[in-house]
């Protein structure tokens, strides 16, 4: 008895798959416009396609069940997601979160996602607590910003409170303002004291920097200012 086999979505106007119980495996072709994909061949009839990943272990004159095509389709959409993962976060680091709303944009089934993030947590490829480490660094470097502003931007790439704490453990916050401070400076040389004080305010608040941390700050910048 000839048996339905529907393991990806069927859009209007799609042919359904027909396979037999038992079929034979009589060809495999890398795939003319994606070597890295392979296309199977069942009893003369092209089937479906497949990474090399999931087709690695089939040969010709083997015989697939059902079942067995089920299983190397979903091996398959996993190495598809895999890849996909792999060349979103070559670009630059990406929090899990980034991951899975780029995956889920490219209709990544949503059983295969926790799958994938899996797999590159096992590897080191994604780490929330490393991905905020690795922006206040970038930050401290270049654009310096409070504790309060660097939890904001944290949170809006998805990395949780927890990661985010431990991340900001040992940020010396009195560092950086003085550092955000400075180069500012110049920009408000010549200012009476008064109006100097309220322009740094507000560009270290701006900065995510707490008037309890801000204020020495600004001291000490306009005392070097004077000297």
């Amino acid at each position: 008895m000839d048996v339905i086999i529907q393991p990806w979505p069927v859009q209007a106007g799609s042919r359904c798959f027909v396979l037999k119980m038992g079929r034979k495996v009589t060809a495999l072709k890398a795939q003319k416009r994606n070597s890295q994909r392979i296309n199977v061949y069942l009893d003369d009839e092209f089937a479906f396609g497949l990474s090399r990943f999931a087709a690695a272990w089939l040969q010709v004159g083997q015989e697939l069940s059902p079942e067995k095509i089920r299983d190397l389709q979903d091996i398959d959409a996993q190495e598809v997601a895999y890849q996909r993962a792999l060349n979103f976060i070559s670009f630059r680091p990406r929090s899990e979160t980034e991951v899975r709303e780029n995956l889920r944009k490219h209709d990544t089934p949503d059983e295969i996602i926790p799958e994938v993030l899996d797999r590159l947590r096992r590897v080191g490829l994604v780490d929330d607590v490393q991905f905020a480490q690795n922006w206040i660094e970038n930050r401290s470097t270049f654009r310096p910003r409070g504790k309060r502003a660097l939890a904001v931007e944290l949170r809006q790439k998805g990395i949780s409170d927890e990661a985010i704490n431990e991340a900001l453990l040992e940020l010396d916050e009195d560092r950086l303002a003085y550092k955000a401070a400075l180069k500012q400076s110049h920009k408000y040389q010549g200012l009476e004291w008064q109006k100097f004080r309220q322009k740094m305010s507000a560009f270290l608040a701006r900065r995510g920097f707490t008037y309890e941390v801000a204020k020495p700050v600004i001291e000490q910048v306009w005392s070097e200012l004077q000297s």
